[in-house]
């Protein structure tokens, strides 16, 4: 016969280690769901033109250069800092003030109404030509809506605004020398 505080004991036995258990998976799983409250914001370091700087390139659209304009420079404000013509061969060149901070917005602002306004941002001091198309237009408003222009939004919107065939984005995708591609292996 068999003894009935033994069996009730080994029931009682596999439902502490059943319990015990689910208390285990249950930490587990909460302690995976649960996410970093400590996130750290990186600040970048404020940039500046520290002497006066010629900025220059060329205003171009899709169907070429652009030889009427004038360019204006505002600042994360709007607020003008220079302004510069549109030469007839499509290039421009403005000055900027020593001890302007960036980010600086160069707007090209078109003499025909049928042209759009065109824009791109600038927040490396020591870059100075910066051509302005539609491009560079679709880039600075994506990094504008991505939170500010800075450079890691700029090179978001960027990436976000090549036009690379899904194919062609890994080794294997590309119909090629993989040997050449990206100048070689990586």
């Amino acid at each position: 016969m068999i003894n009935m505080d033994f069996c009730s004991s080994i029931t009682h036995y596999k439902f502490l280690n059943t319990l015990l258990l689910f208390f285990i998976v249950s930490c587990f799983l909460t302690g995976c769901e649960k996410t970093n409250q400590n996130t750290v914001t990186i600040k970048e370091a404020i940039k500046k033109y520290d002497q006066a700087t010629q900025l220059e390139g060329v205003v171009s659209n899709n169907d070429g250069l652009i030889k009427v304009g004038a360019i204006k420079v505002t600042d994360n404000n709007g607020q003008l800092i220079a302004s510069a013509a549109v030469q007839n061969n499509g290039h421009y060149r403005v000055e900027i003030p020593a001890n302007t901070v960036l980010p600086i917005v160069l707007s090209f602002y078109p003499a025909a109404a049928d042209t759009p306004k065109l824009i791109t941002a600038v927040v490396h001091p020591a870059i100075t030509k910066y051509d302005i198309n539609p491009l560079t237009t679709s880039i600075a408003k994506k990094a504008l809506a991505m939170g500010g222009y800075t450079h890691a939004h700029l090179v978001r919107a960027a990436e976000s605004a090549a036009n690379v065939p899904d194919a062609n984005k890994t080794t294997a995708g590309f119909r090629g020398d993989p040997t050449t591609q990206y100048g070689g292996w990586h």
